[in-house]
């Protein structure tokens, strides 16, 4: 379905969706970050999941890959929250808070000096 509304834009799959993501409407206290980190997340866990498989030669059952598919989706938001603190609290850890006037005992008064 997808890769014929694709065809249909003249673009590749990976075009249309990244202009359809773009386009969508972002509704208030969505944070569609976490939304398309989530969803990136739960392709990762099962391309990794089905790569394993199909380099062991071993073939995946279609209720294999139903429960691949839920797994991955009933963990996909609390991962891509983890993995977001993760990154914010790195970045605090590495870029601290600039320093105010008074804790570099600059004076603030122009008119001293």
């Amino acid at each position: 379905m997808l890769e014929e509304r694709a065809r249909g834009a003249g673009m590749r799959l990976a075009e249309w969706v990244r202009e359809a993501l773009l386009a969508a409407p972002v509704e208030p206290g969505v944070d569609s970050g976490a939304v398309a980190l989530a969803e990136v997340l739960a392709l990762r866990s099962l391309l990794l999941n089905l790569h394993f498989r199909a380099a062991k030669g071993e073939p995946v059952a279609e209720s294999e890959m139903r429960g691949l598919i839920e797994r991955a989706d009933e963990t996909k938001m609390q991962r891509a929250r983890e993995r977001m603190e993760s990154v914010r609290t790195a970045a605090r850890a590495t870029d601290p808070e600039p320093e105010t006037a008074s804790e570099t005992g600059a004076e603030t008064n122009p008119e001293e000096g």
